[in-house]
């Protein structure tokens, strides 16, 4: 039997395309996008990671209209974002889930208390010795913490390591922000998410209306911040629970979105 009280792809498709343009006639718009697996497909070396072409193409044309600003909130050290976004000098990104925020020129320290730094450096020891220990694991160096990143291992072995993982760093501290991402477990010695992110960002640009697409677990937080009745858009890419409004099945469905948001954004203006 057919559910029928549930959307279509085609009614969803419809009342995403109807919503992106009441989203273009908002007065600001801020556009923030996760990066891995919602602008650029997943590979083996992070820093070779690049955003599909179309959707570059859709960004620059979106950046370059008044009131319109684009993000990029990731789980990435910003030093890392900055590459594979190849952002300029005036991009606002927001790193490490939302711990490291670059607002154009001006970022923001961390600094660190001297507690802080020596559980980070008892962190990295641990982590460390387990992804020695467990070939096929890399260990991701971030600004406040540490990832130990799973995907080449099978699905039972990635349990494996997860559950070791949290038994050692359980040996560090027991008030670490823990993230268990896609493949990746991570701690961290600072909380922030990518909610906090999103706030941060509406705040400075003072926008009416935010959209935000990400694919990632970690990503849920900056949708449960969004205000649909106030015209903002969640999207979820790929499969997974989610707080979004709208899902779509890729980056390249991503691209498909920010294709149309340009276009009816110029049209707007």
């Amino acid at each position: 039997m057919t559910d029928t009280s549930r959307p279509t792809s085609t009614e969803s498709a419809v009342a995403l395309a109807e919503s992106l343009k009441k989203f273009a006639a908002a007065d600001r718009v801020l556009i923030a996008l996760d990066f891995d697996g919602t602008l650029a497909p997943f590979v083996d070396k992070p820093k070779s990671a690049r955003m599909l072409p179309d959707a570059k193409a859709a960004l620059e044309r979106l950046e370059k209209l008044p009131n319109t600003w684009v993000a990029y909130v990731s789980g990435r050290p910003l030093s890392s974002l900055e590459i594979v976004t190849e952002a300029d000098a005036d991009a606002l990104l927001i790193g490490s889930h939302g711990v490291e925020i670059r607002f154009g020129r001006d970022g923001v320290s961390l600094d660190l208390s001297v507690d802080e730094q020596e559980t980070l450096q008892r962190l990295g020891d641990v982590l460390g010795d387990l992804v020695k220990a467990n070939p096929g694991t890399r260990l991701e160096v971030k600004p406040v913490g540490f990832g130990v990143h799973y995907r080449k291992l099978e699905k039972g072995d990635g349990a494996d390591v997860v559950a070791a993982a949290y038994k050692a760093a359980a040996t560090v501290s027991d008030e670490l922000t823990i993230r268990d991402g896609k493949d990746i477990i991570e701690f961290s010695v600072r909380g922030a998410n990518k909610g906090d992110g999103i706030e941060r960002l509406r705040e400075y640009t003072h926008a009416t209306a935010v959209l935000f697409a990400g694919d990632d677990v970690t990503d849920e937080d900056a949708l449960r911040v969004l205000r649909p009745a106030d015209g903002d858009i969640g999207i979820k890419v790929g499969e997974g629970e989610t707080a979004a409004q709208f899902r779509v099945s890729d980056e390249k469905a991503i691209a498909t979105v920010l294709t149309l948001l340009a276009g009816a954004r110029e049209a707007h203006r």
